[in-house]
């Protein structure tokens, strides 16, 4: 019998041109479908209505990542048995039996990314009083790469701003975000935490019929996806196992990027000992 199955996905974005398919690139959704298909979960992706919560740029990373489709074998549609076929950097940790009519992307009623950016020369009082001036709806058409015809009104409904250690977090949710919206934010964020702009200018720029200004995305690789939320409540199955499974992985990710800040350390000569050289 088919059923419509939602999965949570997470992914290290690093190695991938984003979450959306595209010909001839490694993408997240890329691929999902080729294991989906190699166990004759669906036939492709169009047939099985196969639906996402929403696209994330190449480099993005992510926890909660929503997808959906149809399938005569849901006995299969489950995370441990798609991760087998799965590369180590994309697992699915959560499923669920949803409605034949939901949507992930058009049924969502809020969606979180966490942005972590390094550095310590910036005023964190600034960043946080700045940040308040970015909750509730606004015009963000200074803070996207716009879409043709998409309107760029959106609401914010909540930003939290934390250090630990070096790293600064922003967590940021909204009802929904335009392409780029995020990493603009948090460059607009930094350029005042730094002493560049005032909340003056940033009031500017939320009222893009007046003021118009370009600025260029934070990184890629310091944004994660953290969740999407419904109105309409979904009865999520959490698979431990393939939790477990990928917080091993990801401690050994862990140590290797330890021993590379180490190494990169080591790259450079030693100034006093290279001029004695």
């Amino acid at each position: 019998m088919k059923k419509r199955m939602a999965l949570k996905l997470a992914y290290i974005g690093t190695e991938y041109h984003g979450s959306q398919v595209q010909p001839e690139l490694p993408t997240i959704e890329g691929e999902l479908f080729k294991s989906l298909k190699n166990l004759e979960i669906i036939d492709d992706p169009k047939s099985a209505n196969f639906v996402s919560s929403g696209r994330t740029d190449t480099g993005v990373h992510s926890l909660g990542q929503v997808v959906t489709f149809d399938t005569d074998n849901p006995r299969l549609a489950v995370p441990r048995v798609i991760n087998s076929q799965l590369p180590e950097s994309i697992w699915a940790w959560a499923y669920a039996v949803v409605p034949d009519e939901f949507n992930p992307r058009h049924g969502a009623f809020s969606r979180r990314y966490l942005y972590i950016m390094s550095g310590e020369e910036y005023d964190i009082s600034r960043i946080r009083t700045a940040s308040k001036y970015l909750i509730g709806t606004h015009d963000f058409a200074n803070f996207c790469t716009p879409v043709k015809g998409k309107s760029t009104v959106r609401t914010v409904q909540r930003i939290n701003i934390r250090v630990k250690g070096t790293l600064t977090l922003i967590d940021i949710q909204a009802d929904s975000f335009l392409w780029k919206m995020v990493r603009k934010i948090v460059t607009a964020l930094m350029m005042v935490g730094y002493g560049t702009r005032d909340t003056e200018w940033l009031e500017q720029m939320l009222n893009p019929e007046y003021y118009e200004e370009g600025i260029e995305p934070a990184p890629s690789y310091g944004l994660i996806l953290k969740d999407v939320d419904y109105l309409q409540p979904i009865e999520w199955e959490v698979d431990d196992y393939s939790i477990q499974k990928a917080r091993n992985q990801l401690h050994q990710h862990l140590i290797r990027y330890r021993v590379m800040a180490e190494v990169l350390e080591h790259l450079v000569p030693q100034e006093k000992r290279y001029h004695e050289l």
